[in-house]
């Protein structure tokens, strides 16, 4: 996708991937600034322990408390600073809407899971003026911190800690279950059925229908799965390295044919 996008652009860039340790991850940046990088997109579990590697934070980072996206520029006496983004938030919300036709402000959502994607993603939602948020994690304590700080940020917003009642209009996986195609459905089928809700969400995009899609389908929901944020994320992260507008066609294309194959 980014080196579609690159190509694209006419760039002699390359964008490639590396895996490192989250007890290296100070040193990988250090690294990555001292060879001359441009910049970096960090995943999982990389996103918060960021925010105190980096020299200065965006609004972005700063506003939703994580960090995807670094980006290496020079200041006024030419040191080379490390400056911070979050592109998931807007990602999110962007894929939610053009994806599902999902009007946001006044949506009922049960969200699962609150570690870093998905607290990320209540607060967006929130901030969205969603009417209310049910929050279920397989630690709860980590859903009750996340509510907690809805009702600071948004006290407008109803949050449960918990399963809905009654009909809403989306549920959002943000866990990992589903990774594996062995791997447990994201919520418990005796507290929610899939009856529920007009729409289902999965951050997992590869495979690019989980056992949680498949199910939603099969119940009568309207389904997405994470590629369209993926894709939105990664676009922003190369219009922040670049200064361009991001080719979008060409790195959906790209995208696309990596996950689904050939059509």
């Amino acid at each position: 996708m980014q080196n579609a996008g690159i190509a694209t652009l006419g760039l002699n860039w390359r964008y490639l991937a590396f895996d490192v340790r989250p007890d290296q991850l100070r040193t990988a940046i250090e690294g990555a600034r001292t060879m001359g990088f441009v910049g970096l997109n960090l995943t999982v579990p990389h996103k918060l322990l960021a925010m105190e590697m980096v020299d200065a934070l965006d609004a972005s980072a700063k506003l939703w408390g994580a960090v995807n996206t670094i980006r290496f520029e020079a200041d006024a006496s030419g040191k080379t600073l490390a400056r911070g983004f979050n592109t998931d938030a807007d990602a999110i919300t962007r894929s939610l809407s053009e994806d599902l036709g999902l009007e946001l402000r006044g949506a009922k959502v049960l969200l699962l899971g609150a570690g870093g994607a998905g607290r990320t993603a209540a607060l967006k939602l929130a901030a969205e003026g969603a009417g209310e948020l049910f929050l279920v994690n397989r630690t709860e304590s980590k859903a009750v911190s996340v509510a907690d700080e809805i009702r600071r940020r948004n006290p407008s917003v109803k949050v449960v800690v918990g399963y809905p009642k009654s009909p809403i209009d989306l549920v959002l996986n943000a866990t990992s279950l589903g990774l594996k195609p062995d791997d447990a459905l994201p919520f418990d089928e005796h507290q929610f059925s899939l009856k529920q809700t007009r729409t289902a969400y999965d951050m997992v995009y590869r495979p690019a229908e989980t056992p949680f899609l498949q199910a939603a389908k099969v119940a009568g929901s309207q389904t997405a799965n994470g590629l369209g944020m993926l894709l939105y994320q990664g676009a922003k992260s190369l219009e922040i390295w670049t200064g361009k507008t991001t080719p979008l066609a060409a790195m959906r294309a790209a995208l696309e044919q990596n996950v689904y194959g050939a059509k």
